[in-house]
């Protein structure tokens, strides 16, 4: 799991108020080791065991994140929270999530929205949008389709990396998902 840290601030919000952007992006990042370690609480206290690995190194909090790190823990059959994004400034949790999907072999990225899939426009402001069943990565880009950036969906064709969008809103969507039974859009693949 790749955990954001939107709910605290994002980088280029900060920007505007007199923060460099990677000032901003670098508290954006710590924002999501410390979403990362409230996750990693939850999930323990549901009864699964859970790791966060962070790319920015602090031993004293979590690990630090490394391949070989985190496919031992999920062969142990733990949970990975994700967390400090790439470690790097200007890049998105989006990025990240396809990144660490590449770098541990996973089938797929699932990537929780507000909305079930990728949508021509934003079907909040616009009752016209048409939402697509399936789409290249390229389309995907070709199209502005901002549900994720263009970085991720250029990592994920790169690597033929499958990006399953859903709406976290629903319950049980996960296992929806993993069933192949959401109301999805499916980029790639």
């Amino acid at each position: 799991m790749v955990i954001g840290g939107g709910n605290i601030f994002r980088g280029v919000e900060v920007s505007s108020r007199g923060v460099s952007r990677t000032t901003g992006d670098a508290m954006g990042m710590l924002a999501t080791v410390m979403n990362g370690l409230a996750l990693e609480a939850a999930i323990e206290r549901a009864g699964a065991s859970a790791r966060t690995l962070s790319a920015i190194a602090m031993p004293q909090i979590c690990e630090s994140f490394s391949r070989q790190r985190a496919q031992k823990h999920l062969t142990c059959g733990r949970i990975i929270v994700l967390a400090g994004g790439t470690g790097n400034p200007f890049f998105t949790t989006d990025t990240t999530a396809v990144l660490r999907a590449v770098e541990i072999g996973a089938d797929a990225v699932l990537k929780a929205t507000n909305v079930d899939g990728v949508y021509s426009a934003d079907p909040k402001k616009d009752p016209k949008a048409t939402r697509f069943e399936r789409l290249s990565h390229q389309d995907a880009i070709a199209g502005d389709l901002r549900v994720m950036d263009a970085a991720a969906f250029a990592l994920a064709r790169e690597n033929t990396m499958p990006i399953i969008v859903f709406s976290i809103q629903q319950p049980g969507a996960i296992e929806a998902v993993l069933r192949g039974k959401a109301r999805a859009t499916i980029v790639g693949g």
